[in-house]
């Protein structure tokens, strides 16, 4: 049938979102093309303008479209306090959470072996820095509770205990295997008021 191109072209596109099969790559296809013109117009006009003006925070890595960001510019956090986690989406989480005060540092990734991560594929030596150039009083590593998540905490626990500053990891209020993103805020509070102190055995 005419447009056809175009119609498996859009469903094929959607589908490769995150999380997104085909059957609903297929419902979100339909659903814009049976909303009137302007709304497709404005969904391209925002993931374009998005695309251009998001870039990472020169200071914590996380996405922002100013530079330092909201977060690494307030004079309300606590500047000892510095929490580092995987994603830009683990920030909103936390945020969400009202549970912790301080500063973030995003890795954008976890160590993981067997899709070829290591830790120059993440911003470990931007971490690193930071702790040099700033009095921070402890880390918190708030990556996810799983097996990428444990190697990453455990790499940068042996890199960071030797400076001195307390290395500390998130309380297992959080599920074996689950991700920050998912955590309910009451879960992630108490999470941040359980963390434990990491201290490596090769420090």
């Amino acid at each position: 049938m005419n447009g056809a191109g175009p119609i498996a072209r859009l469903i094929d596109e959607f589908s490769r979102l995150p999380g997104i099969g085909p059957k609903t790559a297929q419902r979100l296809a339909f659903f814009v093309l049976n909303e009137p013109p302007e709304m497709a117009g404005g969904l391209a006009r925002a993931l374009l303008d998005a695309r251009e003006k998001i870039h990472r925070c020169q200071v914590c890595c996380d996405l922002t479209d100013t530079n330092p960001c909201n977060i690494c510019r307030s004079p309300k956090r606590h500047s000892d306090l510095l929490c580092v986690v995987e994603q830009p989406r683990d920030v909103v989480a936390i945020e969400k959470s009202r549970g912790f005060k301080g500063f973030y540092h995003v890795l954008h990734g976890a160590i993981s072996p067997m899709s070829g991560i290591g830790p120059n594929d993440l911003t470990v030596r931007q971490l690193m820095e930071r702790l040099l150039n700033n009095n921070f009083k402890e880390v918190i590593l708030a990556t996810n509770p799983n097996v990428e998540g444990d190697a990453t905490a455990l790499y940068l626990a042996r890199l960071i205990n030797p400076s001195g500053i307390k290395v500390t990891r998130l309380a297992h209020g959080l599920s074996v295997g689950a991700s920050l993103e998912y955590a309910d805020g009451i879960t992630l509070s108490k999470s941040f008021e359980g963390r434990q102190e990491i201290i490596s055995s090769r420090s």
